[in-house]
C-alpha cells in the first residue's frame, strides 16, 4: 500500500504517453464521425431488412434456386419496385461497406501517404461498382432483340 507521500511523488511525476511514436496530426472533422457511426448502425439494419426480402422473394417464394435464370432476373428487373428495392441495398451495401473500409484504413494505416492511396483505391472502387451497378439495373433489357425465345421472359414479344 502507498503512503501518502509516495501518492505525492508519484503524482509529481511526468508519465510518459506509450502512444506518442503513433500521434498524428489532429483534424477537424466536426460531427462527421458520430454521423458515420450513426449512419452504420442505422444502414445495417435496414440492409438486413432488404437482404432478407431478397433472399425470401428469390430463394424461398416460387420455385427456389432452380428458378433463377434470365427470365426470373427480368421480370423482376421490369417492374420499378424492384428496380428500386435493388438500387436501394446495391447503395446501402457499398456506402456501409466503403465506410466500414474507411475505418479500418484510418485505424490501421499509419502513414498519410499510404493512408491517402489506400482510400484513393477504396472510392475508386466504390465509385466503379455503383456507377456500374446502376447502369446495370436501369438499362437492362429484358426482352433483347438477339435472344433465343425459349430464355426470355413470358412477357416479352418474340
Amino acid at each position: 500500500m502507498m503512503t501518502t507521500t509516495q501518492t505525492q511523488a508519484a503524482a509529481q511525476l511526468p508519465i510518459e504517453n506509450p502512444g506518442e511514436a503513433y500521434k498524428r496530426r489532429k483534424t477537424t472533422r466536426g460531427n462527421f464521425e458520430l454521423y458515420s457511426w450513426v449512419f452504420m448502425r442505422a444502414s445495417g439494419v435496414v440492409l438486413l431488412v432488404l437482404i432478407f426480402v431478397h433472399l425470401f422473394v428469390n430463394l424461398v417464394a416460387g420455385e427456389g434456386i432452380t428458378a433463377i435464370d434470365f427470365g426470373f432476373v427480368a421480370g423482376k428487373w421490369a417492374s420499378p419496385f424492384w428496380q428500386v428495392i435493388d438500387l436501394v441495398m446495391l447503395w446501402l451495401a457499398m456506402l456501409h461497406g466503403t465506410n466500414g473500409m474507411r475505418t479500418i484504413v484510418n485505424d490501421y494505416a499509419e502513414r498519410d501517404g499510404l493512408r491517402m492511396w489506400l482510400k484513393i483505391a477504396l472510392y475508386t472502387a466504390f465509385v466503379v461498382v455503383t456507377v456500374l451497378g446502376t447502369l446495370v439495373i436501369f438499362t437492362f433489357d429484358p426482352c433483347p432483340a438477339d435472344a433465343p425465345a425459349n430464355l426470355l421472359p413470358s412477357f416479352c414479344t418474340a
